[in-house]
């Protein structure tokens, strides 16, 4: 078995743990907050991501596996990592400093990395390309949500 088949599922499953932990830390922050009413469920925003998480790793799994000799291959795992980050920041932002309008900014640029990610994979693999379709529809309506939560609160 390649070591890629373990390590890019584990490097997904710490990011999702290490933003699960900074978003758990402080719910009871979170629920005196004002809400549009476009905010989904809890449990649906929980589903949506592990989907997302679940697409983004085929998707980089894909990529590892054959596009290694292609000119921009350090350039779009060099994006993953970078989205990697700004996903986990944007955890940090706003539910452990509660600084809702920088989250907005690195929401941006987290949806920024997803549709660049697309656009570098899609002429080698759009299959790999496709698979992250999803996780940039939802970050669009994320950081569209996290503007409004930040009108309603200011």
């Amino acid at each position: 078995m390649k070591l890629n088949y373990f390590i890019i599922p584990l490097i997904t499953i710490l990011v999702a743990v290490v933003g699960s932990f900074l978003t758990s830390g402080d719910m009871v922050w979170y629920k005196t907050l004002k809400l549009p009413s476009i905010a989904p469920p809890g449990w649906f925003i929980g589903l949506v991501w592990n989907v997302i998480f679940i697409l983004a790793t085929i998707s980089a799994l894909i990529v590892w596996n054959t596009m290694q000799k292609h000119e921009n291959f350090s350039i779009i795992i060099g994006l993953f990592v970078v989205n990697a980050l700004l996903n986990v920041f944007w955890s940090f932002l706003f539910f452990n400093q509660h600084l809702i309008l920088p989250a907005v900014f690195d929401a941006g640029l987290l949806g920024l990395s997803v549709y660049a990610l697309i656009f570098f994979i899609w002429r080698f693999s759009p299959l790999a390309a496709g698979l992250l379709i999803p996780y940039a529809v939802w970050v669009t309506f994320a950081t569209y949500l996290n503007y409004l939560i930040w009108l309603l609160n200011r």
